[in-house]
């Protein structure tokens, strides 16, 4: 079935999206940033980093601050300590179900406030072992849960501005868990004076994971059964949250410019290519950054030893000390590093592949992850054929992916797509050279080295070319003379670690767009 709205166009050249008019901020905004995980409550993904570390830059640039989340169980192991502030009745297909809101104060400088996280619990839905999922499989209840936290996040809304006289000026609305937000405020609660004027913006972080069920789930949205159409959420006989949040928001954005064009196609929008074309006058890609204050190889106290731009020869000492962690031998040659999730997204079963010829070029690798079982296998089957030249460990440690950001000499990130990538923005911070597949925010961040365009003044890493093992062989094959050449990659490691990855640029380009969606 054709969806009717997706318009055929020229897909061989996608312009560039509009620019944004700058506006100056004449006032602070009260703003609610609204997301399914953040550092340091609760993650599975990058996600959680952003939703953790843009709000407090928001604080930072002068608004007032609300971060909504689920009160999952996994929050009492953020070290963080809520306190009960309301509980409130939540309307929804299954009957008025209570959210009780609790509420942690994380202290910004010297701003008075500071960022306020608002944790909307409730047991029945949260109070589980995964955030989405145990064992691999989803929860069966996904969308009466985030139904649930949707409601309560314009629930919220109204009681702050009802009891409080705090009127929501924009709405940050991130992913297709909090989607149905955008939708509520143009539909159920359309006529809702608690909730009128709040703009919504909604940014995607991969197109890949939309909120996907199936059409009989459709009445526990609560909307009108006139919305599950073409034109609203119904997506090739399903329902889809995300395509609703697209359709539904003031604005949307997403985590780099180079992505931002690639949804615009068939092959990078999983089907919402046409939704999003039709939103172009409001879409755009905004690069993320990381927190700089956590990941700063001078102060990590993850690492044996620090280190900085302008004195990195203790990396050494880190690289030592993660050859020992990891049983690898002493030798001369380059540590390349990967962290994430075992998936054919992120390019391990070209690594696979690569394997047999990549340990034949002198390197030693070192992976931390966990992901598909099948994948899992076959690393650990390849650590038991190659232990002299494969460090493996599955699963998943912080301070274990610090030291290997600190001690590798090059971090391999070899994905089919990738909307920003925060590894190569830790590696960059770290001197650790990336090796980055030429896709999404891989390619907006890392500016390549090549023989014949060395660059030197601003290379800071490598392009794999082609999604195929043989395209990440020969880069490798490339970086490793270029490692060996003392001064050359002394320029590279000081080039990167001399980049800006913080939220600064990122954040005020936000802050330029709330700007034009509330003046």
């Amino acid at each position: 079935m054709k969806i009717s709205f997706v318009r055929k166009s020229n897909l061989n050249h996608i312009p560039d999206p509009p620019l944004k008019p700058v506006v100056r901020q004449s006032r602070p905004l009260k703003l609610l940033v609204a997301a399914s995980e953040a550092i340091p409550y609760a993650k599975t993904g990058g996600l959680a980093d952003v939703a953790g570390a843009l709000p407090q830059e928001f604080v930072k640039l002068g608004h007032e601050v609300i971060l909504l989340l689920p009160r999952y169980r996994e929050l009492d192991q953020s070290g963080r300590r809520f306190h009960p502030l309301v509980t409130l009745p939540i309307h929804t297909p299954q009957g008025v179900i209570p959210a009780v809101i609790e509420e942690d104060i994380v202290p910004i400088g010297n701003r008075p406030e500071g960022l306020r996280v608002w944790a909307i619990a409730n047991d029945a839905y949260f109070d589980r072992a995964g955030l989405y999922q145990e064992s691999g499989l989803d929860y069966s209840d996904n969308l009466e849960r985030f139904v649930f936290f949707s409601r309560a996040i314009i629930e919220a809304m109204a009681y702050l501005r009802r009891e409080r006289e705090w009127q929501t000026d924009l709405l940050h609305l991130h992913d297709w868990q909090t989607a149905l937000c955008a939708v509520y405020l143009k539909t159920n609660d359309a006529a809702r004076a608690e909730v009128s004027g709040v703009k919504t913006v909604l940014t995607i972080h991969n197109a890949g994971y939309q909120g996907m069920f199936p059409a009989t789930q459709f009445a526990k949205t609560g909307l009108a059964p006139s919305w599950f159409t073409p034109s609203g959420l119904e997506f090739y006989g399903s329902l889809n949250l995300l395509k609703g949040g697209i359709i539904f928001s003031d604005y949307v954005t997403t985590v780099s410019p180079t992505y931002a064009k690639e949804i615009l196609t068939p092959d990078g929008g999983f089907g919402l290519d046409g939704v999003l074309r039709n939103r172009q006058g409001e879409f755009e890609g905004i690069l993320n950054g990381i927190d700089v204050d956590l990941w700063n190889p001078e102060t990590d106290p993850h690492l044996p030893a620090p280190y900085s731009a302008t004195n990195w020869q203790s990396k050494r000492v880190c690289k030592d000390a993660l050859r020992r962690e990891f049983h690898l031998p002493d030798t001369n040659d380059p540590v390349i590093a990967l962290i994430g999730r075992m998936t054919s997204q992120k390019g391990f079963d070209l690594l696979a592949e690569a394997m047999p010829k990549l340990v034949t070029l002198g390197l030693q690798l070192i992976i931390l992850g966990t992901g598909e079982p099948a994948l899992e296998e076959r690393f650990k089957k390849l650590h038991d054929s190659y232990p002299a030249k494969l460090g493996l460990r599955i699963g998943f440690d912080e301070g274990l992916a610090h030291r290997i950001e600190g001690g590798a000499d090059m971090f391999l990130m070899p994905s089919q797509y990738e909307p920003c990538g925060l590894s190569q923005l830790y590696s960059l911070r770290y001197g650790t050279i990336p090796i980055v597949r030429k896709t999404g925010g891989l390619a907006d961040t890392v500016v390549p080295y090549s023989p014949r365009n060395p660059n030197l003044a601003r290379a800071t890493g490598f392009h794999i070319k082609q999604h195929t093992a043989e395209s990440l062989i020969s880069t490798v094959e490339g970086a490793i003379p270029v490692f060996q050449g003392i001064d050359m990659w002394k320029r590279l490691v000081e080039n990167a670690m001399n980049v800006d990855v913080s939220w600064s640029h990122s954040a005020k380009a936000y802050d330029r767009l709330f700007a034009s969606l509330t003046s």
